[in-house]
Parts: C-alpha cells; structure tokens; sequence
C-alpha cells in the first residue's frame, strides 16, 4: 500500500484548519486516514504547527511520501533534515553521534530564530498600541482644548451680557432718580 503524508482539511467555511495525516494514497483527502500526525493552522500569525516528530520521523523512513505542502511543513519542523542524516549514518559517511549533534544544533538555531522573531512581533504590536494611545490622547487633548475655549467664550459671553445689564440698571436708576425729583 502506497502511503501518502498529506493535508486533511477541518474547521468552518473559509476558516480552514488541516489534519497532517498519513492516508493510503487512493483515500479521499478528508477521507480515512491511518494515523494523525499532528495540526496545521495557517490563519495564525505565524502559522502554527503541533506536530508529533517522531511519528512522521518514523512514517518518512518506512517510505511515506509527503505533499509538496506536507513537505515543507516537515521540513520546518527538522524531520526532513533528521531523515538525511540518519540516511548517512545508515550509509557509515557519519556517526549517530555527530547526526545527533548536528540535530541538536539546528534545533536550538531555529528555536533562537523563533524566539527573536517572535519578540519582533511583540514589539511590532506593542508600537502599534502605543501609536493609537497617543494618537487618541492628542485627539482627547484637542476636544478638551475646543471645548475650554468654548466654555471661555460662553463665559464672556455672560459676563458680558451681565455687564451689559448691569450698565442698563445703573443708567436706569439715575433717571428714575431724576424723574422722581
């Protein structure tokens, strides 16, 4: 039987989210599979990826052939790269040794990667907040700015008018004064 490591598509309606399965390679994509590898959801930023190395590890070197998509899933993830070299220690040109230091050494230079390239997302989103709070705080700052004018201009504007009335009463009174006499 001629064993396929492919895609099996999940979720709701253009929010898609996929199984990495090995299947019979004459099976329907969201069809019977033989045994689940592991997740892919490309809708997150990064793409995240939970996928049980060992098992496809396993399924690579017993022949199972992954998807071009599938492949570079796998390759992502070092099974690909575990698969060549323990392709050269099955050859004798390496020791299981020096393949396992070579592993081990790509693993922690691609957890580092992830590492730095997630602290520059963080930081990317952490600016952007920062940007809108200023941005909303000189929006505020203006409105409060508008409005005390507003509120200054309303104020002369009354103790105009008092002034004026005030004006008006004292003009009045020393006519009424005047007229009485």
């Amino acid at each position: 039987m001629a064993t396929k490591i492919r895609l099996a598509r999940r979720g709701r309606k253009k929010l898609a989210m996929y199984d990495v399965v090995v299947a019979d390679s004459k099976a329907p994509r969201d069809g019977r599979f033989i045994e689940k590898l592991g997740t892919y959801n490309p809708h997150t930023d990064p793409a995240s990826i939970v996928l049980d190395t060992d098992k496809a590890f396993d399924w690579v070197m017993k022949g199972a052939q992954p998807t071009d998509t599938a492949r570079s899933i796998l390759s992502k993830k070092g099974v690909l790269l575990k698969k060549h070299l323990q392709m050269g220690v099955n050859k004798g040109a390496i020791s299981q040794e020096d393949a396992d230091k070579k592993y081990a050494a790509w693993v922690e230079e691609k957890d580092a990667m992830n590492a730095k390239f997630s602290d520059e997302l963080k930081k990317k989103a952490e600016a952007e907040a920062q940007a809108r709070l200023d941005a909303e705080k000189k929006v505020r700052e203006e409105m409060e700015k508008k409005e005390a004018e507003a509120l200054a201009a309303a104020k002369a504007a009354e103790d105009a008018a008092k002034a004026e009335a005030e004006a008006t009463v004292e003009e009045e009174a020393p006519a009424a004064e005047e007229s009485a006499e």
